[in-house]
């Protein structure tokens, strides 16, 4: 593929910035086996996840104090906000399951009810939740004071920017982004990298009083996983990984990372798309036809103009792009899309009434309404007794792991290149990486664990990735078991995100690597318990 000249030098100006980082990265020695560092033990309370219904009496909540720089273990402190769901058979109980759901910047701590594991884990293994430093609970990273002052920025940026003006506009709201955190995050925002949250995990590890991790880390988790099992081998009794990360590419170039990561939605589009139209209509609404061409027809048609629904409002290439992507992630969410995009083709086929689209269509123009709604970029827990009710650490976490250019005009090059190859989501992707160049506390400059990966385990750590998962790209499960120093990986045939809890045949290795460090035979490929497009009735 020919590449635009400002594209070829934005590739060269991040793999001189990804050569010119590996200064700053940091390979932690395994404290070996005998040198445990006593810590305070949790103090666990009795509490009820849900207070709108009965307490169920079997969880307990507690704050847990960590070094903020743990240079500096002495110093000031922040307070990791953690749940446990106690074993269901306490005669039984080998340990704690710790929990990671992925983002960065997803909330942990209610997962400690997350009905993912069947009952045997849930007898045998305290599920212990945590919300990870910055993140909802857990002392969170805000660039902001208020709601009104953080949309003032954020509602500036167009997810994905076509025009110059679109362009300029999301780039100067991205430095002004960047130039809050600078005034308001505090001193946390230069400790929020993965090597971090791993010191953390390992004193909590200690303070609940098991000699060994046993961890299920999901997505972005399975980079706290990979960073465990590197950093404290011999610390690892179990470790599941779902939804892969490369832990070497993201962490050594995140230019590539994010391009490969808009190729791995592109392949979960296409899957999507030709399941879609196997299954044909009414099982996919949008299944008459050839389903490639109309979609991509849909999607060119918003690059040059929105769609007015009946409603009133406008679906926008941004709003339709990440509604996509996000219903790419769960299965159960892909007939509802393919209704929706359904109901879009039937506004954009249909007469104008009056300027507004004609309120009549096939499978009622109502089902479009969803896709001129934006979703949201990460996975955040809104904690709105604040009078800013969210917080920062998606790029608290991505800007001091990922290394990027600092100039973010790279982008746009990027933009152009990458939407040649991936023309539903090269664009989208490119434009999450400007904040990280102008972020004030950048992985170029921060402490970070970059490998070695190979570190063996005594127990091989369980790799788990779905065919076509679209935020983690297939591959990226591939070179995680081939970069971990003993690991297995087991395949799911499926278009989402993760899998754990989706498939009873994975569930039952899943349970018995837990339970009894049983690893998987390697090489399965399982099928999910649903299909996306049922038969009709």
């Amino acid at each position: 593929m020919s590449r635009l000249t400002s594209a070829a030098l934005a590739v060269a100006s991040a793999l001189a910035l990804v050569a010119g980082s590996a200064a700053a990265a940091v390979a932690a020695p395994d404290p070996g086996p005998n040198a445990e560092a006593k810590v305070a033990s949790v103090d666990w309370k009795p509490c009820n996840p849900d207070p709108t219904q009965p307490d169920p009496k079997i969880y307990d909540c507690a704050v847990y104090p960590v070094p903020i720089d743990y240079d500096h273990p002495d110093g000031e402190t922040i307070g990791i906000a953690m749940m446990r769901r106690r074993a269901g058979d306490p005669a039984k109980r080998i340990g704690s399951l710790f929990l990671n759901p992925g983002g960065p910047g997803g909330s942990g701590y209610l997962w400690a009810t997350t009905p993912r594991f069947g009952k045997d884990v849930q007898d045998r293994f305290d599920m212990v939740g945590f919300d990870p430093r910055g993140v909802a609970r857990s002392n969170p990273l805000k660039c902001f004071t208020t709601d009104e002052e953080a949309a003032a920025v954020n509602d500036r940026m167009v997810g994905v920017p076509v025009t110059r003006a679109e362009i300029n506009e999301t780039i100067d709201a991205t430095e002004n982004y960047s130039d809050a955190c600078s005034r308001n995050a505090g001193p946390l925002i230069e400790h929020m990298s993965t090597i971090n949250v791993v010191r953390d995990l390992d004193r909590m590890r200690r303070a609940v009083g098991d000699a060994k991790l046993t961890f299920a880390g999901f997505s972005y988790g399975t980079l706290i996983g990979a960073t465990y099992a590197g950093m404290y081998p011999n610390k690892v009794r179990a470790v599941i990984v779902d939804g892969n990360v490369d832990p070497n590419l993201r962490m050594r170039d995140g230019v590539e990372y994010d391009k490969q990561r808009a190729a791995g939605f592109e392949l979960a589009l296409d899957q999507f798309l030709k399941r879609c139209e196997a299954a044909g209509a009414p099982r996919c609404a949008f299944g008459a036809g050839d389903t490639r061409a109309r979609f991509d027809a849909i999607r060119d048609h918003l690059r040059t103009s929105p769609v007015t629904l009946p409603n009133g409002s406008q679906v926008t290439l941004s709003s339709f792009t990440s509604q996509v992507a996000s219903s790419l992630y769960a299965q159960r969410l892909q007939a509802p899309l393919a209704q929706s995009i359904q109901a879009l083709d039937d506004v954009l086929r249909a007469p104008a009434v009056n300027g507004l689209a004609a309120a009549a269509a096939p499978t009622g123009s109502e089902a479009a309404n969803v896709l001129a709604v934006t979703a949201p970029n990460a996975l955040r827990e809104a904690l709105p007794e604040t009078p800013y009710s969210s917080d920062d650490s998606y790029y608290g976490v991505n800007c001091q792991d990922k290394p990027y250019p600092s100039n973010p005009r790279v982008f746009v090059g990027l933009a152009r290149a990458w939407e040649k190859e991936s023309p539903t989501f090269g664009r989208y992707q490119a434009f999450d990486g400007p904040t990280c160049s102008s972020w004030p506390a950048p992985a170029r400059d921060a402490e970070r664990f970059t490998g070695p990966w190979n570190r063996r385990t005594a127990t091989p750590v369980m790799v788990i990735g779905n065919l076509y998962d679209p935020a983690t790209n297939y591959q990226f499960s591939q070179r995680m078991q081939r970069q971990l120093g003993n690991a297995v990986l087991v395949s799911v045939d499926v278009v989402e995100h993760c899998a754990v809890g989706r498939s009873k045949a994975l569930n039952v290795l899943v349970t018995d690597y837990l339970v009894n460090q049983k690893a998987p035979a390697p090489g399965q490929l399982l099928k999910p318990d649903a299909e996306a497009f049922p038969p009709v009735a």
